[in-house]
């Protein structure tokens, strides 16, 4: 866990400017979200999983990630990724166990933060984030992972 608020903002600052300068020059779909999904789980503590879910226009399918084997495909409003997928807007589970529509891929997970991936107004897939603890997500995780995702979007050529 990050110590203090100033310290986990420093971190997703630096964060968005490696993504921004990994993917400055490439713009393959698959090439991005791994290196993306690495740069997560490499930066963030506690992460467990640190991934994408794509969206092929009827349900999500497992994309690069790091973490433990996971779920392959989540049918749209089900689990935390197709509630968010859904309305495409964020959502912040800050306990798992308690939330109704989880759908549990890897024990480890005690919370998670899943932010819709939305460009020129389609649905893309979602980015998903699942912590070792409970309470793990926040708003300043939320601002600053919808600011990653939308620099992955500006500079990633999408299938």
């Amino acid at each position: 866990m990050f110590k203090t608020k100033e310290e986990k903002i420093a971190a997703y600052e630096l964060m968005i400017q490696q993504q921004a300068a990994i993917i400055e020059i490439e713009h393959d779909q698959i090439a991005n979200l791994a290196n993306s999904s690495a740069l997560m789980a490499d930066t963030l503590p506690n992460t467990v999983f640190a991934g994408y879910y794509l969206f092929d226009g009827d349900e999500l399918i497992l994309g690069p990630f790091q973490g433990k084997v996971s779920c392959t495909r989540i049918k749209m409003g089900k689990g935390v990724c197709g509630e968010s997928a859904e309305k495409q807007e964020t959502l912040i589970v800050e306990d798992v166990k308690t939330h109704k529509n989880y759908i549990s891929c890897d024990s480890a997970a005690q919370s998670e933060i899943v932010v819709p991936m939305v460009k020129a107004g389609k649905l893309l897939g979602v980015l998903d984030l699942d912590s070792s603890v409970t309470h793990g997500y926040d708003e300043i995780d939320q601002k600053y992972l919808e600011q990653y995702v939308s620099v992955l979007l500006k500079n990633t050529d999408f299938i």
